[in-house]
Parts: structure tokens; C-alpha cells; sequence
């Protein structure tokens, strides 16, 4: 099945659908079935409003639009606010469509609840539906977009839509050496520990914890502390010997960006620079480059063959754009990705929970 076709099948589902989701993979027109959507429900006078978690996003619209010749449409007809200022829009909307709809959260309910009782139509559009049942984003997905159309990330690996993938876990142990050095703000030593002691000691303050902010610190701190020990830099830094294709090396922070390479892809660099870096990449002049989380969504990198993923976090949304950026090679090709995951800590909870609706038979346990 073409991507035409997916679409298609897509927006036969929505028909008549006040309230949908659709649960759609990378590389089959996401933003496309949104815009088609619109068209079918034009009315003279419609209004479409469209929520995105960055301002960055709004430029892809635009350019989907430009692709189908549809600018004097987008002019006139659609208004773009992110999830952050919903609540300054008014309600006079035919309707909403929620971009990576997974971004809502109990804050936005008020303003929709008022919207669909005033009428108000809406599709959230993503890319990663959440899979549990409970939880904020479940409950808000649930209640405005409830799944109507999926097609997944192995669907269109399937149909030739995107290219087949490796994915092997290479499992370490924290280090019982006492060379972990702990520092403060300003980067000063305070004491020497090992990963081991360090991680236990953050398992023990979250056991104790007195209440519910309390634990949300203390788990931000020790997934801080997993970032922080060297074992997986020391690791990937030994993987890269072997490399033999063009690589990205998704790191967690600027410092481990830069000493990876120093072809680094972040926040600290200037825009240019970032820019030139990318396109030498995308060229084939540099066959490494280092980025902390992901890339833009719309990056794409000819000949992308090999990543290494340093960390995942539980969260399927950022490991799937992170693995995304492997799946544009042509479709008789296999990219290899490589995730690094401390077994003996929740490092390895949270990589079984970011690759559980991948296909299990492509994720090798070395």
C-alpha cells in the first residue's frame, strides 16, 4: 500500500467523526491528512485551527501546504497556536486539529471541553498514540481524539514505505571503581563514589521520599546521575571504532556531544553553525555527527545507516523520532541502531517500555 492510499483509507475512517485520532507512522503524511481533511470539511467562511507543540512545526504545515498549492486557503482559512497558548484562543472554530495530539495535557481540557460542547470538531494527529490506559495523556487523548485510524511504524516498514531496521541493546553494569567523581553546580569535585554507590544512593532517597514532588525530583535526579556516568561514553566511544557507515550519536547532553565529536549538533552552537555541520553531514563530507536528543522532525539525512542512542527514558515519542531519522534509506536497505542500557538499574525498564510497540523479533539483547 502507497502512501496515497493510507491516507486515503485514513480519511474514509474520520467520516462523520466529531471527535478522532489517528495513530499514523513517520513517512506517510502526517501533516498531508490533516490538510486533506480541511478540504474535505470547507465550508465558505470555515475556520481550522491548528495546535503544535513548537513554533518550529508551524513551518512544515506551511510547506505542505506550498507543496499542494493550497497557500490561499492557508491564508484565509487556518490559524496556528501552540499547546502553550490554546487557552488565549477563541472558540470560533470549525475545527481543531491537534498536532503530536500526545502533547495535551488536564491544563487544556477546560478550553476544549468548552469548544466541542460549542461544536467544536477535532483530530489530534500523531505519531505516537499513548499505549496505556491511564495517565494524563491517555485520559486527555481518550476524551478528544479517540483512536480511529492506525498505522504503525512497522506497517509502512512492511509495505516498502520505509527501510528495515536493526535495533541491539548493549547491556553494561554500573561500575563498582571509585572513580565517579561527583560535582557540584560549578563543576567542582565534591567526592569520589562509584556508579554503583551513586545510583543506590539515589534508589534509597527516592524510597523515602515524602510525597509526590518530592518523588518527581528525586527521579529527575537520578536519571541526571545515569546521564552523567562515564561508562556509556567510554562505551560508545569504543562502538565508534568499528563503525563503518555514516553515523549519529544521540547524546544527552552538550558535553557529551562535544567530546564525542567535534561535529556536534546543539543548543550551544550558533544556528550557522548547526546549519553547516547538518548539510556537510547530509553531504557525506563528515561520516559522524553528534546531537543532544533529536534532530528537527523534518531533517532528513541521505545514506543514514548507523545510530547509537545513549539514552531513552522510557518515552516511545523520543525514541521513535530519534530512530526515525535511520528509517529514510531506500527500502530494500537495513539500518543498524544501537542503544546502550544500564541492565541493573531502571535504565532497563525504561528501554523495554520506549521499544515495546516495535516489532520485539528486530530487538536483539546482546
Amino acid at each position: 500500500m502507497d502512501k496515497d492510499k493510507i491516507q486515503k483509507e485514513a480519511l474514509n475512517k474520520l467520516k462523520g467523526k466529531t471527535l478522532a485520532g489517528v495513530n499514523i507512522s513517520m513517512g506517510v503524511g502526517k501533516t498531508r491528512i490533516g490538510i486533506k481533511d480541511m478540504v474535505k470539511n470547507y465550508r465558505d467562511g470555515a475556520r481550522f485551527l491548528v495546535v503544535v507543540p513548537r513554533l518550529s512545526v508551524i513551518d512544515s504545515w506551511i510547506n505542505e501546504f506550498k507543496k499542494v498549492s493550497l497557500e490561499a486557503f492557508l491564508e484565509e482559512t487556518v490559524v496556528f497556536s501552540t499547546y502553550r497558548s490554546l487557552l488565549k484562543q477563541d472558540l470560533d472554530f470549525d475545527k481543531v486539529y491537534l498536532d503530536e495530539c500526545h502533547s495535551l495535557t488536564f491544563s487544556h481540557r477546560p478550553w476544549l471541553a468548552k469548544a466541542v460542547k460549542n461544536g467544536v470538531h477535532v483530530l489530534g494527529l500523531t505519531g505516537t498514540y499513548p499505549t496505556y490506559k491511564t495517565g494524563e495523556k491517555a485520559e486527555m487523548c481518550g476524551s478528544y481524539c479517540p483512536l480511529t485510524y492506525e498505522y504503525l511504524l512497522d506497517d509502512a516498514v512492511d509495505d516498502n514505505i520505509l527501510n528495515d531496521y536493526r535495533i541491539y541493546i548493549h547491556p553494561l553494569k554500573l561500575s563498582e571503581e571509585m572513580d565517579y567523581a561527583v560535582k557540584d553546580k560549578e563543576g567542582r569535585v565534591k567526592w569520589m563514589s562509584s556508579e554503583r554507590k551513586s545510583y543506590d544512593y539515589w534508589c534509597s532517597k527516592l524510597s523515602n521520599a515524602s510525597g509526590p514532588r518530592d518523588l518527581q525530583i528525586l527521579r529527575v535526579m537520578r536519571m541526571k546521575s545515569l546521564q552523567d556516568f562515564p561508562g556509556k561514553m567510554d562505551y560508545v566511544k569504543t562502538l565508534l571504532v568499528t563503525r563503518k557507515h555514516k553515523t549519529i550519536v544521540f547524546a544527552s547532553t552538550k558535553k557529551q556531544a562535544d567530546e564525542i565529536s567535534s561535529f556536534s549538533h546543539h543548543s550551544g552552537n550558533s544556528k550557522a553553525v548547526n546549519q553547516e555541520r547538518l548539510e556537510l553531514f547530509k553531504a557525506g563530507d563528515v561520516e559522524l555527527l553528534t546531537a543532544v536528543e533529536q534532530l528537527n522532525e523534518g531533517v532528513n539525512v541521505p545514506d543514514l545507516k548507523t545510530g547509537i542512542i545513549m539514552h531513552t527514558y522510557s518515552n516511545n515519542r523520543k525514541a521513535s523520532q530519534k530512530i526515525g531519522r535511520l528509517l529514510r534509506l531506500n527500502p530494500e536497505e537495513t539500518a543498524d541502531i544501537h542503544i546502550i542500557c544500564y541492565v541493573d538499574t531502571v535504565d532497563k525498564d525504561w528501554v523495554t517500555s520506549a521499544l515495546k510497540h516495535l516489532n520485539q523479533d528486530k530487538i536483539i539483547w546482546l
